[in-house]
């Protein structure tokens, strides 16, 4: 990004583009509205194929990124979300993509990441360059946010199919499960890197599997996108059925490899979007399915949109069916204000975009007037006097809203934003809140003139009584 309001870029998702409509229609009523929906889970870029992995308290998530506009599943680079209460989603933004590798071509698409030994390994399909055929690559990172290397520098495995995941066993062994339209295994080596052996197929059977019909070529309804783990002594295969369009069912095992027991549906047809694939954890004494459909503006079958609802197993581990919502699952935990907290950590997001922040991280930026944002159930306690944001922007009078009651709702503070004199010089300013007390919802909303106002790397409350007038912290010198 340049530092020069005149160059920069105005490209905007449709997704955004849509969810800008939206928020000017609901700005436009009299009585505030809050904001209930807060499936999909990210609102400014396109996700598909979740991979969630539960690392030290939070919940990381792995997706793949449609591009704007796509007729086909053109995907370049995968993204990382991470969450400590599963409703309010930091944007780690893009860590590893198709040129991670230097061997393939194309398509960045549904992979799975999981940690051992204090590091990081995603599984991941991409087109081999030099065969045209789908090849398992492996990228490594010291961090779940990474950046990621390529592990290998050649594909772990290949035999042109896709969809790994990964599951390592209580004993220690780890097994990579990948294929469409096959289902194949390999055993890993503790170095998580090379395997054991060759690629094992898993036998398709009706009774493993259950039973398509109208398909002499497959007789089962096993299509792609495994997902699977072990819970309680039982082993999971949680699967995407039956193309076109998908639904998710599921199969069990007392093994690693079967035999395999189909156990019947887990999430019907539905959503907008003829392709759905699934990932399940357990996190904060709840179970969460991950999934992905066609929700957002502009949405369908390849603008997908990762969504999360929460669910608990039957007493004999079966899965109940699910259906998608709008509502998503309900916070597993409070936030905390009084500490720094992103400004791409969003319930629920409109208008805004996410960019890479000269100061580290990613930071909330392309905002117009009356774009906003939501963070849930956050602990405000006995009452909080002061909001801190370490902004930017290149015009005058623009400004931050500390709002309740929705993105329209009252306003509590407000903080001017002045002309810092870049996108990326960044300058703190502070000033007083009143009448946030208890757990509720917080909404920012920006104001100002027309075309892009400011840029948000982060924020945060305090209580300690402050000056009524904002407070602008000067940018550092920095050398030209």
């Amino acid at each position: 990004m340049t530092s020069s309001a005149l160059s920069r870029p105005r490209a905007r998702s449709a997704a955004l583009l849509g969810l800008a409509l939206v928020a000017a229609a609901v700005n436009a009523v009299a009585a505030p509205v809050p904001a209930k929906a807060d499936n999909p889970i990210v609102q400014h870029v396109y996700t598909a194929d979740p991979a969630p992995l539960v690392h030290d308290g939070r919940v990381y998530l792995y997706t793949g990124h449609d591009e704007d506009g796509s007729t086909y599943f053109t995907m370049k680079e995968w993204r990382v979300w991470s969450s400590a209460d599963m409703v309010n989603w930091t944007d780690h933004g893009s860590p590893m993509d198709v040129g991670t590798f230097s061997w393939a071509s194309k398509d960045a698409w549904a992979g799975q990441a999981v940690e051992r030994g204090g590091k990081f390994y995603w599984y991941v399909p991409v087109v081999n360059r030099a065969t045209g055929r789908m090849a398992i690559g492996v990228g490594v990172a010291d961090s779940p946010t990474g950046p990621f290397r390529d592990a290998l520098g050649h594909p772990l495995v290949e035999n042109g199919e896709i969809d790994p995941t990964v599951m390592i066993d209580d004993s220690g062994q780890a097994f990579l499960y990948w294929g469409n339209p096959n289902l194949w295994y390999v055993k890993l080596n503790n170095d998580m890197i090379s395997y054991s052996g060759s690629a094992t197929k898993i036998p398709l059977t009706t009774s493993g599997f259950g039973t398509r019909t109208g398909d002499a070529n497959r007789p089962t309804l096993y299509e792609e996108g495994p997902w699977v783990y072990k819970r309680n002594g039982l082993y999971y295969n949680v699967f995407a059925a039956k193309c076109c369009s998908e639904f998710i069912a599921y199969s069990t095992a007392t093994g690693p490899t079967g035999p395999w027991t189909y156990r019947g549906t887990v999430m019907p047809t539905q959503g907008g979007s003829f392709t759905n694939h699934a990932g399940v954890v357990d996190f904060k004494g709840g179970s969460y399915f991950f999934y992905h459909n066609g929700a957002l503006p502009g949405g369908g079958g390849y603008t997908r949109s990762v969504a999360v609802e929460k669910f608990s197993y039957n007493a004999d581990g079966s899965i109940p069916t699910l259906s998608m919502t709008t509502g998503g699952p309900p916070p597993a935990d409070t936030l905390d204000p009084y500490v720094r907290q992103e400004a791409e950590t969003i319930a629920w997001g409109s208008g805004v975009e996410t960019e890479r922040s000269s100061e580290g991280g990613m930071n909330v930026g392309y905002v117009e007037n009356g774009d906003n944002l939501k963070v849930r159930n956050v602990a405000f306690g006995n009452g909080a006097t002061t909001f801190t944001a370490r902004v930017s922007s290149t015009v005058s009078g623009s400004a931050v809203e500390v709002r309740t009651g929705g993105a329209t709702g009252t306003v509590v503070g407000r903080c001017a934003v002045p002309n810092t004199g870049g996108w990326q010089t960044w300058t703190t300013v502070s000033c007083p809140v009143s009448g946030l007390s208890g757990t509720r919802d917080l909404y920012l909303r920006f104001s100002g003139g027309s075309g892009y106002l400011l840029n948000v790397d982060w924020w945060r409350f305090g209580t300690s009584a402050t000056s009524s007038a904002v407070r602008v912290v000067p940018p550092p010198r920095r050398s030209t």
